[in-house]
C-alpha cells in the first residue's frame, strides 16, 4: 500500500510538471506570435517584383508574419521556384524585422511574342515569360527567328548579339541611360531608342565609349527628334553626326 502510495504521489509530480511545462511553452508561444510579428520589411536587389509582391511570397503560410517562425522557416534554405527569381534570403534583423535580399536571374533583355513579353540571358536562353514588361531591362527587336522554345536559346543566325545586349545594358546602367528600346538591322547593326532620338551604334566596337560620348550628348537633344550617328566614332577622331527630324 505504502508503494503504491508513493507511486501515486510520483505519478501526480510528474503529470503536475507535465502540465507546467506544457503551460509554459504555451505562454510562451503566444508571447512569441504576439511580441515577435512582422513590422518592418527591407527588400534589396528586386527590379521585377515590387516590395509589397516580395514580402507576400516570403510571408506566405501559416504564421507568415512572425520573425520567430520565419527565422526558422528559412534558416539554411531560400526561397525558390519564383519566376525571375534565382534565390531570396531572409535575415532576421530583429524581432520585428526583416531583410530580405532578392538574387534575380541575369536577364540582358526581353522581346515581345504573341502577346508575351519573353526574357532571355547572355546565352539567349529563354529564362521566363510575362505579360508585364520589366524596368531597366531593353525591349528588343529586329532579331530573326522562325520559332522560339521555353529554356531553349533563340534559333538567330549570330548567338554573339546576346552578350552585345548585356554587355549594352550593363554600360546603359553605369551611365543611367534609360532606353526604350534596341534594335538590330538585317546587317546586324545596333540602333539605340532615347524617346524621340535615335541612336545608331553600328557594331558592338568600342561599345562603352561609345555610349559615354551619348550619355555627355543626349542633355543638348532635349526636346529634340532626329538620328545621333555614333557608327563612325573613333577614338582617335571623334565622327559624330545629328540629323533633326523634319
Amino acid at each position: 500500500m505504502r508503494e503504491e502510495g508513493e507511486r501515486s504521489i510520483r505519478l501526480r509530480v510528474i503529470i503536475l510538471v507535465i502540465l507546467v511545462l506544457i503551460t509554459a511553452l504555451l505562454l510562451a508561444f503566444c508571447y512569441i506570435l504576439r511580441e515577435y510579428k512582422v513590422r518592418n520589411v527591407y527588400v534589396e536587389g528586386s527590379r521585377h517584383y515590387t516590395s509589397a509582391q516580395i514580402r507576400s511570397m516570403v510571408e506566405r503560410g501559416w504564421f507568415g508574419n512572425n520573425t520567430v517562425m520565419l527565422s526558422l522557416k528559412y534558416k539554411n534554405r531560400a526561397v525558390e521556384d519564383v519566376p525571375f527569381v534565382e534565390t531570396m534570403d531572409v535575415r532576421i534583423e530583429d524581432k520585428n524585422t526583416v531583410r530580405i535580399v532578392v538574387f534575380e536571374k541575369s536577364m540582358a533583355g526581353y522581346l515581345r511574342y504573341l502577346d508575351r513579353y519573353m526574357y532571355f540571358d547572355k546565352d539567349g536562353i529563354i529564362v521566363e515569360n510575362s505579360e508585364v514588361a520589366t524596368p531597366d531591362l531593353p525591349l528588343v527587336s529586329g532579331l530573326k527567328f522562325e520559332s522560339l522554345t521555353m529554356y531553349e536559346p533563340l534559333p538567330v543566325e549570330d548567338p554573339g548579339v546576346f552578350q552585345l545586349i548585356l554587355d549594352t545594358t550593363k554600360i546603359l546602367s553605369k551611365y543611367e541611360l534609360q532606353t526604350d528600346r534596341i534594335f538590330f538591322n538585317d546587317a546586324g547593326d545596333m540602333t539605340i531608342y532615347f524617346g524621340d532620338i535615335r541612336v545608331l551604334m553600328g557594331s558592338g566596337d568600342l561599345l562603352e565609349e561609345k555610349l559615354q560620348q551619348v550619355d555627355g550628348i543626349l542633355p543638348s537633344l532635349e526636346g529634340k527628334s532626329g538620328i545621333l550617328d555614333m557608327s563612325a566614332y573613333q577614338s582617335n577622331a571623334v565622327n559624330i553626326s545629328f540629323q533633326e527630324d523634319r
